[in-house]
């Protein structure tokens, strides 16, 4: 899961179950959540610093991977009907 604000990743965390295998459901009792390691800022791009001086952003892949989730949930958003269902 991550967390974005605007275009930018905030927060997120992984979902681990010590006993599912790759192919099974994660959603059981027994699951943990490990959160995204975003305390270390020395693993993140230093404002100001030239282009490739300062580490990468390990980040922006799940930023594209989010946006790209928004854009999609758009899309399916724009086709639904919004008369489906009305409540009286």
């Amino acid at each position: 899961v991550v967390y974005m604000i605007d275009r930018y990743v905030v927060g997120g965390f992984y979902r681990m179950h010590a006993e599912r295998g790759i192919d099974e459901n994660l959603n059981a009792p027994g699951a943990s959540f490990v959160p995204l390691a975003f305390a270390e800022s020395s693993h993140l791009p230093r404002p100001g610093e030239k282009p490739g001086v300062s580490a990468p952003n390990r980040f922006y892949m799940y930023g594209v991977i989010g946006r790209l989730a928004m854009l999609a949930a758009s899309y399916e958003l724009e086709a639904t009907d919004p008369e489906a269902e009305v409540y009286e």
